[in-house]
């Protein structure tokens, strides 16, 4: 695979999608060893094939504000690959939505979703309207124009959306009641839904979870534990308030909260009703944290910056991609940090994370690491097709199951000569191989 070749070929023809270039190149990167290999994927052209989205819909999004006044925004889905299973990935709603950043999320998506061993494709949509200010009635009528264009597109064994940035509960219930008025069927094709028409349980924290117990499982390669250690985590919203719960519950100590005004400080820990208040804070529909340095007087607010300076043993990016660049990685190492976890989508610059790896850090990849959500949602998927609800603690064991298992692929294709585990290689390439053996054996198609 001449990889210089294959991304001046995306770059001509994707010009100025830099999110998604980058994520192809990593991963490119990550599998080039092994797909050198295989000629037979070479003659294939497996990474042709899998660089590009098998469909792309972009559609215009028309809705009535509550002053009458008629609003245009832009929908999209990206339907990446189904090799493995239906197509399967979040919606977006943020006014920073590109077709670039959800190229990236989808093409992620389809090596996160093979990681977590269940039968997904990959996908991703969204729109670039935000909720933030905006009337519960408003996004109503907005969920549900956006799916009088999109219903047609997915399905139980098409196309399963589930929600992300900007899209919870109250944004899927909005959009499944259209869905079902429009198709008159009553189907798991949405996942994230409320407990009382098919959601699952612990849905919500399903991602903060996961994610810590990949990096117990990072942790114990190392005969080390999460218990005792301090840690640093970006963002404020469900992925980091289930980072910190299940933190807090293994025994770490979380000492920092980030938006995108700044960050707070906390020493004595971020536990108990301060983790409940992150929930007040995100409903509050500010997007800030420096409430919260005021509601607690033990923290100290910092504005403008982001909270790698801060001394700490694990530092999980939760908030968006690139979060992480070269010099915070460089801060956090001269600082002493143990590992790195990846609770974001591509929350590491290529510079943080060739850092983390010279420096023989223990860097865990958002595809991986992150992979507790979509896994729930695999779960929410299987609960709707049997007409069963699962307790917590079932679906909590599967979800730690499947996290045990994503760690162990993980480390089979990951490690190196001197015993490092590099989770990127490992992760980029467990999910290639599966993906590219599914496609081979189906043809040309």
């Amino acid at each position: 695979m001449n990889i210089d070749k294959v991304m001046a070929s995306l770059e001509a023809k994707h010009p100025g999608e830099s999110e998604y270039l980058q994520a192809v190149k990593e991963v490119l990167l990550s599998i080039a060893d092994i797909y050198n290999q295989h000629p037979e994927f070479e003659k294939a052209k497996i990474i042709e094939r899998l660089v590009e989205p098998d469909r792309i819909s972009t559609f215009r999004v028309t809705w009535v504000d509550d002053k009458g006044e008629v609003q245009t925004n832009l929908g999209y889905r990206v339907q990446f690959n189904n090799a493995i299973g239906p197509y399967k990935g979040g919606i977006r709603f943020h006014a920073s939505v590109t077709l670039s950043i959800l190229k990236f999320l989808g093409f992620e998506q389809t090596f996160k979703n093979a990681l977590t061993t269940l039968p997904m494709g990959g996908a991703k949509g969204g729109s670039d309207f935000s909720p933030r200010g905006k009337s519960d009635a408003e996004i109503m009528r907005f969920c549900q124009a956006f799916m009088l264009e999109l219903w047609r597109q997915i399905g139980p064994n098409t196309d399963v959306p589930a929600g992300d940035i900007g899209v919870g509960g109250r944004e899927i219930g909005y959009m499944y009641g259209m869905y079902k008025k429009l198709t008159r069927e009553v189907t798991g094709t949405l996942t994230g839904k409320g407990l009382e028409y098919g959601g699952s349980l612990i849905r919500p924290e399903a991602t903060g979870f996961g994610g810590l117990y990949f990096v117990k499982e990072m942790l114990q390669t190392k005969g080390m534990d999460i218990k005792g250690k301090t840690i640093a985590i970006s963002g404020f919203g469900n992925v980091a308030w289930g980072a910190a719960l299940k933190a807090t519950e293994l025994g770490g100590k979380v000492v920092t909260l980030s938006g995108p005004d700044g960050y707070v400080y906390d020493p004595e820990g971020i536990s108990g009703k301060k983790i409940e208040y992150m929930l007040e804070l995100r409903a509050s529909g500010n997007d800030v944290v420096a409430p919260y340095a005021e509601e607690f007087p033990s923290a100290t607010f910092i504005p403008g910056k982001r909270p790698w300076e801060v001394k700490c043993d694990i530092a999980l990016p939760c908030a968006t991609q690139n979060e992480l660049n070269g010099e915070d990685a460089q801060r956090l190492i001269d600082n002493g940090v143990a590992c790195v976890g990846e609770i974001s989508n591509m929350g590491c610059t290529p510079e943080a994370i060739d850092a983390f790896i010279a420096h023989k850090i223990m860097y865990g990849p958002g595809k991986a690491v992150n992979a507790g959500g979509v896994a729930t949602s695999g779960l929410e998927m299987s609960q709707n097709a049997m007409h069963l609800s699962w307790n917590a603690e079932e679906v909590d064991k599967r979800l730690h199951d499947i996290m045990h298992d994503i760690h162990a692929q993980c480390v089979k294709y990951g490690t190196e000569a001197d015993g490092y585990i590099n989770y990127m290689k490992g992760a980029n390439v467990a999910g290639f191989m599966k993906v590219a053996h599914a496609m081979m054996e189906q043809g040309i198609v």
